[in-house]
Order: C-alpha cells, then sequence, then structure tokens
C-alpha cells in the first residue's frame, strides 16, 4: 500500500489529536505555502535556516501581522515535530513581523441597541448573547445545552481560546428568550430522533467513555444548524451547529441598516461589553475573568474608553472658551 502524501499524513495527525478543523484548514494552507514558497522541495530536504528565510519573506515582504507570522511558524514546526518526527531546533535570527499596536472598536450603547434593533430571532439572541457575556463567536456557537446553568444564571464557556475553560454570566433579560429558543432546538432535537439521527460531535474524551451519549439532549448544541451533515471523519450524518459565517452576516447587514459608520462585527460586541463593565466601575481583574484573558494588561486596553474622551483629559475648547 503506498504512503500518503504529505499533506495527507498531516491532516491524518491533526485528525488524530483531534485538533479544530481551522487549526487544520489554517495548518495545511502555512505547510503548503512553505513548500511552493521554497521551489516544491520536500520539507525533508530542508531545516532551519530554509524555515527562517520563509518567515523573513512574510514579514518583510508580505508585511503581514505578528499573529499570522506565528501562525506559520506553529504550522512548520508541528510539521516537523509530529509528522517527520525530527523537530527543529531554535531558529536563529528571525525577522519578527510587528505587533501593531491598534484599539479595539468600540460601540456605545445606542449603538449597540440600534443594532441588536436591526436582528431578530435567533440571530438577535446570538448577538444579544455576545454581548451580555462577552463571549466570542466560536465560544458561543460550541455551547452544549448543558453548560447553560439556569438556576446559578451562570454559562460555562468550555476549551475558550488557551484550551482553557471559564464561567461568565447569564443575563437576565435572556433568561426567558433562551429557555424558549432551547424549547425549540429540543423540538428539532426530538424529530432528528425520530428520522433515526440525532447524533452530535462530543469532545473526544467523552466519546469514548460515553460511545453513545452523542444523541443525547444535554450534549446537543444551543445553536445549532439548520441542515444535518456527515462528519468528515467517519461520515456519520450529524447535526453541527451553526456556521460563524451566518451570524458574521447578519451582524454585517444589522450594522449597516443601523447606519454606524464604524467597522463593526460580532466581535465587537466583546470589546463593547469588557469596556462598558469597566464604564461601570468593575474591577478589571473581574472583567479579565469574564474575557479569559490570560494577561491584565490585555483587558486593560479597554480603559482607553470610558466615555471621557482621550485620557480623561478636557479640551481647553470646552474649558471656558466662547
Amino acid at each position: 500500500m503506498d504512503k500518503p502524501r504529505l499533506l495527507d499524513q498531516v491532516r491524518l495527525s491533526i485528525r488524530r489529536k483531534h485538533y479544530s478543523h481551522r487549526t487544520e484548514q489554517s495548518y495545511i494552507y502555512w505547510i503548503r505555502f512553505f513548500i511552493r514558497f521554497h521551489t516544491m522541495r520536500h520539507p525533508r530536504e530542508m531545516r532551519e535556516p530554509e524555515v527562517k528565510l520563509f518567515l523573513n519573506f512574510l514579514a518583510n515582504t508580505r508585511k503581514v501581522s505578528a499573529s499570522t507570522q506565528n501562525q506559520a511558524l506553529c504550522a512548520i514546526l508541528y510539521l516537523y515535530r509530529e509528522v517527520l518526527e525530527t523537530p527543529l531546533e531554535l531558529i536563529k535570527g528571525v525577522d519578527r513581523a510587528r505587533r501593531p499596536k491598534n484599539l479595539p472598536v468600540v460601540l456605545s450603547r445606542s449603538e449597540v441597541k440600534a443594532i441588536l434593533g436591526n436582528l431578530d430571532g435567533v440571530y438577535w439572541l446570538l448577538a444579544s448573547l455576545l454581548y451580555g457575556t462577552g463571549m466570542r463567536v466560536t465560544e458561543a456557537l460550541h455551547l452544549r445545552v448543558n453548560d447553560i446553568d439556569f438556576e446559578y444564571s451562570q454559562i460555562t464557556v468550555r476549551k475558550g481560546k488557551g484550551d482553557k475553560d471559564r464561567v461568565t454570566l447569564l443575563p437576565e433579560r435572556l433568561r426567558k428568550s433562551l429557555s424558549r429558543h432551547l424549547a425549540n432546538v429540543k423540538d428539532l432535537h426530538d424529530r432528528d430522533i425520530e428520522a433515526g439521527y440525532g447524533h452530535t460531535l462530543l469532545p473526544y474524551s467523552l466519546e469514548r467513555k460515553y460511545p453513545n451519549a452523542d444523541r443525547e439532549w444535554v450534549w446537543q448544541y444551543v445553536f445549532p444548524s439548520t441542515s444535518l451533515s456527515p462528519s468528515r471523519d467517519d461520515g456519520v450524518i450529524r447535526r453541527f451547529h451553526m456556521s460563524p459565517k451566518t451570524i458574521q452576516n447578519a451582524m454585517r447587514r444589522a450594522v449597516q441598516k443601523s447606519g454606524i459608520a464604524k467597522r463593526a462585527g460580532c466581535h465587537t460586541l466583546r470589546h463593547s461589553f469588557a469596556t462598558h463593565l469597566i464604564e461601570d466601575g468593575y474591577d478589571i481583574r473581574t472583567v479579565q475573568e469574564l474575557l479569559g484573558h490570560k494577561d491584565v494588561r490585555t483587558t486593560q486596553i479597554y480603559t482607553h474608553v470610558l466615555n471621557r474622551g482621550g485620557r480623561g483629559v478636557r479640551s481647553p475648547l470646552d474649558a471656558g472658551t466662547r
């Protein structure tokens, strides 16, 4: 039997480790780019000098961001460590891409209200949840029914950025709407069961421990897809979560209808959540925990807007001039 091609080996390795589909797509893209950059040479024929040359090209010629350059490096390191089993040594002298010091776009409370007013149904609920909890889009879409705790008014975010779990609040204003939504999702799940389906995708550890749990109600996605589709790993027909593009497109249309002249998207609701909490006087450490930031310095960027202008300084034009 022929040995799988290199990129197929990478895919198999990533899937065995149960990395996300987005990580798989990203790693395949950068490994393919790396090989093409070096005129289709096999990675076994290349080592640290070729990797350094590629990373410098990304920084100096392609002008990529620091996070993009780091993503490319992670993909290449994975290739050599996990697939070729010849880990690279420390790569010295790499020209690091500059990390821009951009301030996040933040919506005012009235702007948030206007945007939510131009959404309805599940899009309104999801966008309201993003603003009301500070979750990232992918975190909200990965929520399971058993992550919602109505008794304690909290939501557990599983495997957030950095592969960490955390707890955030459940807004009181969304309790009834979320309960009605879950009742509709339960009806959908019951119909799937009756039709012989009802499977969802479980985390790998749970799938091994509880092989039949993927049809249980508590493990279903809070925001399921409107259609069933086969799993890329085993071909089983499952109902996955809603596509991020769906809510992102709805959010973009709502911003346009609101006439807001800001580059606002779903992640802007997270920025606004943090800024408005700090504006209301909440401790920055509390906001840090709700957002799941590893370093409080990441959270401190939201102190730039406290409804007091730049750095809280009053313009001389507003101080007694006519």
